[in-house]
């Protein structure tokens, strides 16, 4: 089958499971595709162990051609990146650098020394064969939020102002860091040797500190052309290039790519905006990407759902993942609240911080595409697996009930209780 057959199959499944759930459901569009396409694939499954095809194997082998990893980290990431990127705002990001700056390092890697530690002994108990170094493996593609997922879920959950820009902030730049410490652990599990603390900076240098540098440098270039042209479409199609030759620049040269579109993002969603832009090019330009967002979110959502027809799931492997589900959140309260609880000597915190920034950590695709991306090894098969459990579960359980805890912990607050923070 060509790739243009794909994609169409795939665009017409995503807009009528939008459309199912906009006349039925009623749920934020992501959520509710993904839901109908989850809902879809196991009933497809549950058919299929009644005796009655329905072509499962063909759905499974058409899904089976698309490289979920290529598709995501290579693909649609860019651009959800960088329209989430151009909607924050840099003051609001300047005034959390601190605590953005600490969940996004500090955070990410001790939730994946908890996690990876707490899977090693669970997967033990059930005689699930793992090495540590995999279960270390997991719990570095788990541990940081997804800015897809986490941007996505924040636009109806009603969260304050402050609060929602340390958990879009930290999902934005807790993948350079992440990212790193994946890399690093996948050298020593296939054998690489020693990594030394030299070879840990360099990565973490031409990844983070290099991504910042690039972004800032072609973020810098997309601006001054948009300051020189007074065109809507033309302005539109530089930021369409800013975006797929960043990624592609960042790729080449072997530096992180969504942190050179997060920093190139709000460059442009700031003083681009303010300073190169139009009113007319401003709410164009606002409309295409907000368009270009909702269309590849609903389009990733649903490949999620309908990938659980190519997962192989056991009994042992679905009691590893509900449990692998309690052991990354109780890490991401460990981490989230020990970083709070030390920051909270220098300024204050609205509360009920150390719960909402818990349940609004979402893991989403690019989990699942890290999974995904893990060469052939005995671990592979019962991390994908398990990823993908937590990553449903935070996505349908934590993205619907965020609203629900925002709402407990503010029950009649007026105003925006995020300017009780400092």
């Amino acid at each position: 089958m060509h790739i243009f057959e794909i994609t169409a199959i795939l665009m017409v499944l995503t807009a009528l499971f939008s459309y199912i759930n906009y006349r039925v459901l009623h749920l934020p569009t992501t959520i509710g595709v993904m839901f109908i396409a989850l809902m879809a694939s196991l009933g497809i499954v549950l058919l299929s162990w009644l005796g009655v095809d329905i072509g499962q194997g063909h759905v499974a082998g058409v899904l089976e051609t698309i490289d979920f990893n290529q598709a995501l980290l290579h693909g649609m990431l860019s651009f959800l990146l960088f329209a989430g990127a151009m909607h924050i705002k840099l003051d609001d990001l300047i005034k959390q650098k601190w605590a953005i700056t600490v969940l996004a390092t500090v955070g990410v890697v001790a939730s994946t020394f908890m996690v990876g530690g707490l899977t090693w002994l669970v997967l033990d108990l059930l005689n699930i064969p793992a090495s540590f170094i995999y279960c270390l493996l997991f719990g570095a593609l788990i541990s940081p939020t997804d800015p897809v997922a986490v941007i996505g879920i924040l636009k109806t959950a009603g969260v304050p102002k402050s609060l929602e820009t340390k958990i879009a902030g930290e999902s934005l730049f807790n993948d350079g860091i992440g990212v790193v410490v994946f890399m690093i652990i996948l050298e020593l599990a296939q054998g690489g040797g020693e990594v030394s603390s030299g070879s840990v900076a360099r990565l973490f240098a031409e990844e983070a500190l290099g991504g910042v540098l690039l972004g800032l440098v072609i973020g810098v270039l997309a601006y001054q052309m948009l300051k020189r042209v007074n065109n809507y479409q033309v302005e539109v199609i530089i930021t369409l290039a800013l975006v797929m030759g960043g990624f592609a620049l960042a790729d080449r040269i072997h530096t992180s790519g969504p942190i050179a579109i997060v920093v190139a993002g709000l460059l442009v969603g700031n003083h681009g905006r303010a300073f190169a832009m139009s009113e007319i090019t401003r709410a164009r330009l606002d409309d295409f990407w907000e368009l270009m967002d909702e269309i590849l979110n609903a389009l990733l959502f649903m490949l999620i759902g309908m990938e659980v027809l190519v997962m192989p799931f056991t009994t042992s492997l679905l009691v590893a993942g509900l449990l692998a589900i309690a052991i990354t959140l109780f890490a991401r309260w460990a981490s989230v609240g020990g970083a709070i609880v030390f920051m909270r000597l220098f300024r204050k915190f609205s509360p009920g911080t150390i719960s909402i920034l818990t349940w609004g950590g979402l893991r989403g695709g690019i989990s699942v595409a890290l999974a995904l991306s893990i060469p052939a090894a005995p671990e592979r098969a019962t991390i994908v697996t398990i990823t993908y459990i937590i990553v449903v579960f935070s996505i349908v359980i934590q993205g619907m009930s965020l609203g629900r805890l925002v709402e407990r912990i503010y029950p009649e607050m007026p105003g925006n209780p995020a300017e009780v923070e400092s």
